[in-house]
């Protein structure tokens, strides 16, 4: 028998969660200024309550979605073999991502449609994640390494720093923040 918090490939949940996600991503995509679970079940042709029931409130809702669109479970980060290597092709691999313009409009909804300061955000915990990987497999290596939150707030945080607020962000600039972190390792 299934409980109720198992998640089942396929059926009805997972049709309703693909309407939810689906119906964020549009009303993101045309620049809603105010996304609600009211508009977000109108959209995905379901019941409010359905959507309270499963998410809560709209800020999990949009947590939820966020680390869907922007991250995909299980993605390990490169393993080039040096701590350079790793970040370097990370952040191009982010950078690339987060500026195609559907995920760059994305980004820039989900921003303005926060009402305020949430507790925890799993998209920068998976970030952090991936992080702790490059730094682990440079540190068995043998390598000097910033920490976690250096690699998070010197190159990960001012990559969506800009696309957020439409500065160029690209490959020249990702590799000028893998110096500036890997220089904090001398420290």
């Amino acid at each position: 028998m299934t409980s109720s918090t198992t998640s089942r490939p396929g059926g009805r949940s997972a049709k309703v969660r693909d309407a939810v996600y689906t119906a964020v991503g549009q009303l993101m995509g045309e620049g809603t200024a105010s996304i609600t679970v009211p508009a977000v079940a109108q959209r995905a042709g379901v019941n409010p309550t359905s959507v309270y029931r499963r998410w809560g409130d709209i800020d999990t809702l949009l947590e939820e979605v966020a680390v869907a669109a922007l991250t995909r479970e299980g993605d390990q980060p490169p393993d080039t073999g040096s701590l350079v290597g790793d970040l370097t092709q990370w952040a191009q691999i982010i950078v690339d991502d987060v500026t195609r313009p559907h995920r760059t409009r994305y980004l820039r909804a989900m921003v303005s449609a926060r009402s305020g300061e949430v507790e925890a955000c799993p998209c920068w915990e998976q970030r952090r994640g991936q992080s702790r990987t490059i730094i682990e497999r440079a540190q068995d290596r043998g390598e000097l390494v910033p920490t976690v939150d250096q690699v998070l707030d010197h190159l990960i945080a001012p990559i969506y720093h800009h696309v957020v607020f439409g500065l160029s962000a690209d490959h020249a600039y990702a590799d000028r923040l893998v110096r500036d972190v890997v220089a904090l390792s001398a420290r």
